[in-house]
């Protein structure tokens, strides 16, 4: 009877229990049954809905076997659930797919790498199966993890370590394709698996030996046959399908866990690594999304703001990176924002350096401190390099509006802003800065072709410029010719300039040029006497060397190329001929160097300027004095004034007419239609403005010290006053007054020939800076009277609350001597 019960038993159990167990053979090393596996497949697709049973009678077996480590039939199990997932595409495989996710749960938890690699690698097929419908409740939190933390094993076995770190990466991209396409599965890019994601990948890609090419947009990396065993070229691609399947809205949580793992493992310094991730991430992602990683990368610089100079240095030089790749394509609404945070790191990276400096004279740790002001300058060479290359790369339009932001960050001497900067850092940390911004204009204006010199040089750029050119520091009058170079120079022909010398053949170096436009025409006629002014004050600056010169000579020869019609040529002769005037009459007292430079530079472009006009007369007259020069003053010529030890002489003879260029010998040469030579003989007079005061003070000392000679002309101590010895040729001079009349008449006729024949706009500039200098003084002298004079009533007067000081009698005032009579 026990018998009979046992064998009427054995066929009531499920068909499907029976199916699967004959899957499984009696030895495990036989493999699975290909025939019962038929029957098994056949059997679930034609009753799908038995799929969820098999499935957890499946799972029930495998866990048996895990703990039993019967590992033979856990490889059976899982090939028989690859191929029924494989085999079966039906609304019924949604709880089949849960008893095999809770299957390679089981088998990632194990301690078994070959276990965690079978169920990484089943993981991968259902990772790669397109499902008809999306699932809304299914999760892979546990499968971020657990493959997050095999992608960072530590094995001891070196092949079994990379086998798992493999794997791990392999899940991690399965995950990455099964959730990024779902909607329902956005949870994916939140940051705490983000968090895990990102810094598994970029482990792997650390150790890579093939770093030089990662992030190469010509030479992706492709997982061959050698690549999928290693992790560093499966890292590489399963970030960049990551990346490149990120939407608007989670660019910043797929990029600031880059950031995390770069700071963590302490990359940005060297940042070879560093780079190479952010070329990856900028050409992945799509172009649109640049500007959300440029900002990223701007915040953790502000983040790091006091970090140490070089890893600072680091994150500039990524940020340069991603913009020289945006820069190509939209960078979007943070144009001015990059550079408003790169200005700001740069005037901090001055403060650092300036402050280690004081604090390396106060201390005896010379060594550091000379090291640290030199890794200040990396950031600042490295922020400067990046400031060019993005302003190098944007439209002209933006390029405008950046150079005009940059212009406003720089300290201008009389102004608000040099006034507080010169507070804060002093005098030398401005001069650093000025220096800095002007460096970074250079490169932002580098390559910029404006089709009218108004828009490119509008007066809130061009007079902040133009102040700058006036500082007694050469340096800066250096960088200031050079922007202007850049703006003005729309052809390209500073190169065939380069070199301040006589030409002998201009023609030969083929200057590109056009015909001057009206916009061009109104703008000199505008600024011309400015630019004019400038450059006359220029050139007698004490400190001029060699470069100064050869770049005034390109000034004027890019000026005389591009904005030049016959007003402008003959302002540039008179210009020419003043700048020599004024080294013969030697005024104030120039060294003999800079007056021979000054001659030398005339010369040159007087030489320029009449070929460029082909005016055969002038030419021979040029030719001629430069003929005479070489024989008799060589000294007066670029080529011999410009070498070292250069014999020069004790004065210059302004008796020696024929070495000198001469403005009736010019007038006669330019006589005829087109220019109006009698123009030549009203001589070029630069009127000094307020601006220019403004610009050459050095500090507040020079205000003092100007209060202080007024004052003191104003006491009336006499006997300080040496009496002046009176002689009888002080009294022969004093009665003799024809010459006096001859020299007023003289004077009264060049004022007369100025007005009518000067231009409206040095008239109007004249005039101005009279009146300027009136108010200028009238201001002066109000300050020095702040306090209301004493009023004789002898009552006590309270004024805005405030308490006067009592009256004084009138007998006890001391007035003017002008005042009294």
């Amino acid at each position: 009877m026990p018998a009979g019960v046992c064998g009427c038993c054995g066929p009531l159990r499920p068909r499907y229990k029976r199916l699967v167990d004959n899957i499984f053979p009696e030895d495990p090393k036989d493999g699975l049954s290909k025939s019962d596996m038929e029957k098994l497949t056949f059997y679930a697709v034609s009753a799908p809905e038995k799929l969820d049973r098999i499935g957890a009678y499946l799972a029930e077996r495998l866990s048996r076997d895990v703990v039993r480590h019967r590992y033979g039939y856990v490889v059976i199990a899982m090939e028989a659930l690859d191929q029924l997932l494989m085999a079966c595409h039906s609304q019924s495989i949604k709880p089949f797919v849960e008893s095999f996710l809770h299957m390679v749960a089981k088998l990632l938890e194990s301690r078994e790498p070959d276990l965690q690699v079978l169920g990484t690698n089943s993981f991968v097929k259902f990772a790669n199966i397109e499902e008809d419908t999306p699932s809304y409740h299914r999760r892979y939190d546990f499968f971020v993890s657990q493959f997050s933390a095999m992608c960072h094993s530590t094995h001891e076995d070196p092949e079994t370590r990379t086998r798992i770190r493999v794997a791990g990466i392999k899940g991690l991209q399965g995950v990455v394709r099964k959730t990024v396409n779902d909607e329902l599965q956005a949870i994916i890019w939140e940051p705490q698996h983000m968090d895990k994601l990102i810094p598994s990948m970029l482990f792997n890609m650390q150790d890579s030996d093939e770093l030089d090419r990662a992030g190469h947009p010509s030479t992706p990396s492709v997982a061959g046959q050698d690549g999928e065993e290693n992790p560093a070229v499966l890292a590489e691609n399963c970030f960049r399908e990551l990346l490149g399947r990120a939407a608007y809205g989670n660019m910043n949580n797929a990029v600031r866990p880059v950031l995390v793992h770069l700071d963590n493992h302490h990359l940005w310094d060297p940042n070879d690594f560093a780079v190479s991730c952010f070329r990856i991430i900028m050409y992945s992602i799509q172009a649109q999304h640049s500007h959300h990683v440029i900002q990223q990368v701007l915040n953790h610089l502000d983040t790091n703001n006091k970090s140490m100079p070089r890893v600072r240095a680091g994150i500039v030089q990524v940020l340069l990176e991603t913009v020289a790749i945006a820069a190509k394509g939209s960078v979007g609404p943070t144009v001015l924002e990059v550079f408003n945070t790169l200005l700001k790191h740069l005037r901090m990276s001055v403060d650092f350096e300036l402050g280690e400096s004081s604090r390396r004279n106060s201390a005896c740790s010379v060594s550091s401190g000379r090291g640290k002001e030199s890794e200040e300058r990396i950031v600042q060479n490295a922020i400067i390099q990046t400031i060019g290359f993005f302003g190098g790369n944007l439209p002209d339009y933006q390029r405008a509006e950046v150079m005009m932001f940059i212009m406003g960050k720089v300290p201008v001497y009389g102004t608000p802003c040099h006034t507080l900067d010169t507070v804060k850092i002093g005098h030398r940390g401005t001069k650093r800065i000025q220096t800095m911004l002007l460096s970074s204009l250079i490169m932002v204006t580098s390559g910029f072709k404006s089709k009218s010199m108004s828009a490119a040089l509008p007066p809130s750029f061009l007079d902040p410029l133009f102040s700058i050119s006036l500082m007694e520091d050469s340096e800066l009058r250096q960088l200031v010719l050079e922007i202007l170079h850049n703006i003005i120079d729309r052809h390209d022909n500073r190169a065939k300039l380069r070199g301040i010398r006589i030409i002998p053949n201009v023609a030969a170096l083929k200057i590109k040029r056009e015909k001057i436009s009206k916009q061009d025409v109104a703008f000199m006629k505008k600024h011309g006497q400015q630019l004019y002014r400038h450059i006359y004050l220029g050139c007698k600056e004490e400190d001029n060397n060699h470069k100064n010169f050869e770049l005034l000579f390109t000034t004027l020869a890019i000026v005389t190329i591009e904005l030049a019609n016959e007003e402008v040529v003959i302002d540039l002769i008179r210009l020419s001929v003043a700048l020599q005037e004024m080294c013969l009459m030697n005024e104030e007292n120039m060294p003999i160097t800079i007056r021979c430079g000054i001659m030398a530079s005339v010369a040159a472009y007087l030489n320029f300027l009449s070929q460029m006009i082909a005016n055969p007369p002038f030419c021979q007259h040029v030719s001629k004095v430069i003929e005479m020069r070489s024989v008799e003053a060589p000294f007066l010529l670029p080529e011999h004034i410009f070498r070292d030890k250069c014999p020069l002489p004790e004065s210059l003879d302004k008796e020696d007419k024929h070495l000198y260029f001469q403005t009736g010998d010019i007038a006669e040469c330019l006589a005829g239609p087109g220019y109006n030579a009698e123009r030549l003989s009203v001589p070029y007079i630069p009127q000094v403005t307020d601006e220019d005061r403004l610009t050459r003070r050095k500090s507040f000392v020079d205000t003092i010290s100007l209060q202080v000679d007024i004052m003191s002309n104003s006491l009336p101590d006499k006997q300080s006053q040496l009496a002046e010895e009176i002689t009888f040729a002080t009294l022969k001079k004093a009665i003799d007054t024809t010459g006096l009349e001859e020299q007023e008449r003289e004077k009264r006729r060049q004022v007369m020939e100025k007005f009518q024949k000067a231009p409206f706009e040095e008239i109007a500039a004249h005039c101005e800076s009279k009146a300027n200098m009136l108010h200028n003084r009238l201001a002066q002298i109000f300050e020095l009277t702040i306090r209301p004079p004493p009023s004789p009533s002898g009552v006590v007067s309270i004024s805005a609350g405030l308490t006067q000081h009592p009256s004084v009698p009138v007998y006890e005032m001391k007035f003017p001597d002008l005042c009294v009579y």
